[in-house]
């Protein structure tokens, strides 16, 4: 670059720079799934390696479809092999536009799988945690609330005593569903029962420990309006009612917001960008729970949780995985301006999900920490993983699930 000078100004006179010595590209050489069972979610990990040596894992969940999304991966190898790991635009193209078809719950969750073992890479090969490349911190800690601890029979006592357990483990908040097998009504007896079950919980933690109640998508919109007409009278200030009616019914859920003052979640079951897209105008919804595994992944995760700042609501992602997962989603959290609180299973249910990899994230006084190490900063326990195999039928990868429309305990989560 030269200079020249006159009265006053200077003149830069900019010369290109030839880089006669380019860096080569990075390229992803091989992957391995492995499958961790557990009775009702089994986790899917990915295992990148590149032609550097370096190394990315992936982790996701996706009920009843753990064998197809094993197959569906091996479909899709020549969209993963070849390629740089740093592509990760490049990568969501290859897999929702150039198969000509349009992606959703299988599709977005193989890309969520393969996009966060990129970020590993990404993040190891920079040598710097994935927060720090994604915009960097914005808090120091992010708050926690309890699922999976209400393992126990449906009765108020019972749901009171396991509420009490999470209070002590410090947590800021629980998410139960007390409604049983609950499908767009229930019956008196059964929504006298549900309520007691609520008011039971509130009584047990108070208002220290906050109430996020799950309703699963259950209900048609005259019923959930009935419910939380219900809740407002007990005098419950709930973090929110989730799902009232089917994720994909807007026109319901716009009913549900016009009669209630409680605050709505829902996303979840939003499997793209252009879903949540539809949702914000319609101001119905006060806090999204984007899947990271669900939704295409850390890169898309980031975009939709933007696009919702823009509306003034506010993200807590749904998470019900496992080490990779919760670190992933923990990593996204630390960089959002709108972010609101992570859900949390792992001490609560199937325990022995945390022994996949470590350092697992763990929930200390309410709070996650700040990850650190490059990359996801963990280690997977590719023997623990291997010694907890998912069942087979046939060779056939076998998906319990919940069975929560027909099974009025399936909250006891035991197959």
């Amino acid at each position: 670059m030269t200079v020249k000078e006159g009265k006053g100004w200077s003149t830069w006179i900019a010369c290109p720079i030839v880089n006669k010595n380019p860096l080569p590209l990075m390229k992803i050489v091989n992957f391995e799934t492995v499958v961790l069972g557990t009775p009702w979610r089994n986790l899917s990990y990915i295992i990148l390696e590149t032609d550097e040596g370096i190394t990315g894992v992936g982790e996701a969940r996706i009920l009843g479809k753990t064998h197809t999304l094993q197959q569906y991966l091996i479909d899709i190898r020549r969209h993963i092999v070849g390629w740089d790991p740093h592509d990760v635009e490049a990568l969501f193209e290859r897999i929702t536009l150039l198969d000509y078809g349009v992606a959703h719950e299988l599709e977005m969750t193989a890309l969520a799988m393969v996009e966060m073992a990129c970020w590993d890479i990404i993040g190891k090969s920079a040598g710097k945690p994935v927060w720090q490349l994604l915009g960097g911190k914005v808090t120091d800690r992010v708050p926690a609330y309890a699922n999976g601890w209400y393992k126990v029979a449906r009765d108020p006592s019972q749901f009171g005593d396991a509420a009490r357990k999470v209070k002590e483990a410090g947590y800021l908040g629980l998410k139960f569903d007390p409604f049983g097998a609950g499908n767009l009504e229930l019956s008196g007896a059964e929504f006298r029962k549900s309520l007691d079950l609520i008011g039971s919980v509130h009584d047990a933690v108070g208002d220290q420990c906050q109430l996020h109640i799950e309703m699963h998508g259950r209900f048609a919109p005259h019923q959930a309006i009935e419910i939380a007409k219900e809740i407002e009278k007990m005098n419950i200030r709930p973090a929110w009612i989730e799902e009232p009616c089917r994720p994909d019914d807007l026109k319901a859920m716009t009913k549900v917001a016009q009669h209630t003052y409680l605050p709505i979640a829902t996303g979840e079951r939003l499997y793209s960008a252009n879903q949540f897209r539809d949702l914000f105008p319609l101001r119905i919804v006060d806090i999204i729970q984007l899947d990271l595994t669900q939704c295409g992944g850390v890169l898309e995760a980031k975009k939709i949780a933007s696009t919702a700042e823009t509306y003034n609501v506010m993200v807590a992602p749904h998470n019900v995985g496992g080490i990779i997962t919760t670190m992933a989603t923990l990593h996204v959290m630390f960089t959002l301006r709108n972010g609101k609180i992570l859900e949390h299973f792992n001490d609560f249910t199937d325990q022995f999900v945390k022994q996949a990899g470590s350092p697992y994230p763990e929930v200390v006084d309410g709070y996650f920490q700040l990850p650190e190490g490059p990359g996801w900063g963990v280690e997977l326990d590719l023997d623990f993983i291997r010694k907890h195999p998912p069942e087979y039928a046939n060779g056939i990868i076998q998906d319990p699930g919940l069975n929560m429309f027909r099974k009025s305990e399936w909250n006891k989560r035991d197959g």
